[in-house]
């Protein structure tokens, strides 16, 4: 935990999917917040956290500026209704518009400046999709309600020593090399750049590129992209003044004296950029959304129905999510 002095503003946690571990690890990340630098608060209802039979006091708060006052006796509860009570592990469409009710507030008040950041419990999106929600994700719906396109946004995940960002992120294989252009390289890279500056408080940062292909392409033996998309992106990213160095064959990207030379990796797929994260560190990775006027992390695990409601759920990655959003607020407001 850092520090220990607490923000003016508490961060905004959502339940996320109500049935999934979200309430579990919250309630376990209060417990070792309460003491700490960390001060937030969570939106979503109080019935998925009574039913897990804890002793943390729950403690209903009208405002975000209430959190503070509350914080070290109990878990600030900003209360959101739900249709129907949540049973751990089984799924409830009829929840989902409680679900994206805390979304909106917590962008709410993001935007308003009444919360340091959102920090996002997993949702379950077959869940929200069968209730009619038509965004691919959380990144999408924050970037429509922060009035941006969602090429405006990019998603990294972190963690202590790695920062990567996929260039193409939810999309077969077989559709990546189409998908990647110059252009959407340079986008990405320049989200990426300007988040590094200004949340990450990094005055002159290195951004290394992954190459496509193996061994870079080979001089084009083994693929044409590093020469025609990858190596133009950088030279434009070069003449904008950011620091992109590559492309360089992803296999030698990882490594401890690898990463000690650069402060991000732009990756050209999904997973070319999160089996390193998750390798190296499984329980502590990060999302954070770049772009956003506001801040956004979420822990890097899904709703982990098949263990809800049983306090097997670890609170490392949301405590780890809590943790980043902090120190970036600080960053922001510094």
């Amino acid at each position: 935990m850092t520090g220990n002095n607490r923000t003016s503003k508490p961060l905004a946690v959502t339940m996320g999917e109500p049935a999934g571990i979200g309430p579990e690890v919250i309630l376990k990340a209060w417990r070792k917040c309460r003491e700490s630098d960390l001060l937030f608060f969570y939106i979503g209802n109080r019935q998925p956290l009574e039913v897990l039979e804890t002793d943390v006091p729950l403690i209903e708060i009208n405002a975000p500026e209430e959190a503070a006052a509350a914080l070290p006796k109990g878990l600030p509860v900003l209360a959101i209704p739900l249709k129907n009570p949540a049973q751990p592990g089984t799924l409830d469409p009829a929840n989902a518009a409680g679900v994206i009710a805390t979304l909106r507030q917590a962008v709410t008040f993001a935007k308003n400046k009444e919360a340091a950041g959102i920090v996002t419990a997993p949702i379950h999106k077959k869940a929200l999709y069968d209730a009619g929600f038509k965004f691919p994700g959380h990144t999408e719906y924050f970037a429509q309600e922060a009035g941006l396109r969602a090429g405006d946004v990019a998603m990294m995940l972190a963690i202590p020593g790695l920062r990567v960002i996929p260039v193409t992120v939810h999309m077969p294989l077989s559709k990546v090399s189409k998908a990647l252009t110059a252009e959407l390289i340079v986008e990405k890279a320049s989200i990426v750049h300007h988040a590094l500056k200004k949340q990450f408080g990094i005055a002159k940062p290195i951004i290394a590129v992954a190459a496509l292909n193996p061994h870079a392409g080979e001089d084009g033996a083994l693929g044409h992209e590093e020469e025609t998309i990858i190596a133009p992106a950088i030279d434009a990213l070069s003449m904008a003044g950011i620091k992109a160095e590559g492309p360089f064959p992803a296999d030698t990207l990882f490594h401890p004296a690898a990463r000690a030379k650069y402060d991000a990796v732009l990756c050209m797929y999904h997973d070319q950029a999160l089996i390193p994260v998750k390798t190296i560190d499984f329980d502590h990775g990060v999302n954070v959304t770049l772009g956003l006027p506001f801040i956004r992390t979420s822990p890097d695990h899904g709703t982990a129905l098949d263990i809800a409601g049983q306090n097997r759920a670890s609170p490392d990655s949301l405590l780890a999510a809590i943790d980043l959003a902090h120190r970036l607020s600080l960053n922001s407001n510094g």
